[in-house]
């Protein structure tokens, strides 16, 4: 009667438990099909924490890439430790005879240790372009995976799987490549009467939208010193004796309706 009593609430719960996970089981049955036919969509967005992981889940999508790497660049000059990653990683693509598309800055033309890594990857499928403002940085693999960051300081990326996230990236990709010009082209600037040249136009542009100095020169690619120089060229054009006045005159000059961006 004893050993009953004890274990007859003990029973109780394991039947109402056992009710409960049925319960579950049912209401999570119509996830669970959408799951089983799409299988791809399990893992189809991945955080990728600090630069080791974010480096093996790259380096794991380059010896998996047959056929296609699609990047986006952004910033000035890349510093030699990177363009020395970069070849590491990007020598293996060209001898398997994948093709590699990448979009730089304009400032990149003026940097010799850029130049110098383009002219030892030029022997294998690899076109190089540039725009003078980009969005942040991309890289797809094999129109299949993409990574992009998701931090500022760049140690948190997302590793992308779902097949609408990597096309619409991709239409991305092409619409600004079509827009850019091959590095070994001259960019087109055309000055305005006043002497005012493309850099300075985008330079303005920002300036009206807000920007400060520093997040105009990260935009396009270029130090903060180089950034004011322009800016106290384009002061000096306009005859603009402070910030605040700058913008009217940029607005009143109309030098903006003159820019293709």
């Amino acid at each position: 009667m004893a050993l009953a009593q004890r274990l007859h609430p003990i029973e109780r719960e394991i039947q109402d438990r056992r009710r409960t996970a049925v319960d579950l089981t049912d209401a999570f049955e119509p996830f669970l099909a959408i799951s089983a036919q799409s299988p791809s969509n399990t893992h189809a967005i991945t955080v990728l924490e600090g630069f080791d992981r974010i480096n093996a889940a790259l380096n794991l999508a380059t010896a998996e890439c047959h056929t296609e790497v699609l990047t986006v660049q952004p910033g000035g000059p890349r510093p030699s430790l990177a363009l020395t990653q970069a070849l590491e990683r990007d020598a293996p693509l060209i001898d398997r005879g994948v093709s590699i598309r990448t979009l730089y800055q304009h400032t990149v033309r003026h940097s010799q240790g850029t130049l110098a890594y383009v002219d030892r990857i030029s022997a294998g499928k690899v076109e190089i372009r540039t725009l003078e403002e980009l969005i942040e940085r991309l890289i797809i693999f094999d129109r299949t995976v993409a990574f992009i960051p998701a931090s500022d300081d760049r140690r948190v990326a997302l590793e992308l799987r779902h097949p609408g996230l990597v096309d619409y990236l991709i239409k991305v990709f092409e619409q600004l490549w079509r827009r850019a010009v091959p590095l070994r082209e001259e960019v087109p600037y055309t000055p305005t009467p006043d002497g005012i040249s493309g850099v300075q136009r985008s330079i303005a542009q920002l300036l009206v939208e807000g920007h400060v100095d520093e997040a105009i020169a990260r935009r396009l690619g270029m130090n903060v010193r180089t950034c004011r120089a322009h800016i106290a060229k384009l002061a000096n054009t306009l005859g603009s004796g402070s910030r605040a006045q700058l913008g009217f005159l940029i607005a009143q000059s109309g030098i903006l309706g003159s820019t293709d961006h």
